[in-house]
């Protein structure tokens, strides 16, 4: 009879990683908005979405 146990990996540090950053880049974006409530709402959405801005940022220095 084969065993049918699955390993799950633990990611939990990476997890705090992350929510830790977009607790810090909520703050940054919300901080730089005009403090209206569809700035906070833009500045939480751009929170979600950072790493895109700094892999655009990246690659377009690096002339790609």
């Amino acid at each position: 009879m084969a065993s049918d146990r699955v390993t799950v990996a633990n990611s939990s540090a990476w997890g705090f990683f992350f929510f830790l950053a977009y607790i810090g880049a909520a703050v940054y974006f919300i901080s730089v908005s005009d403090g209206r409530f569809w700035g906070v709402i833009l500045g939480l959405l751009q929170a979600i979405v950072w790493p895109a801005y700094l892999i655009y940022g990246t690659l377009a220095a690096l002339g790609v």
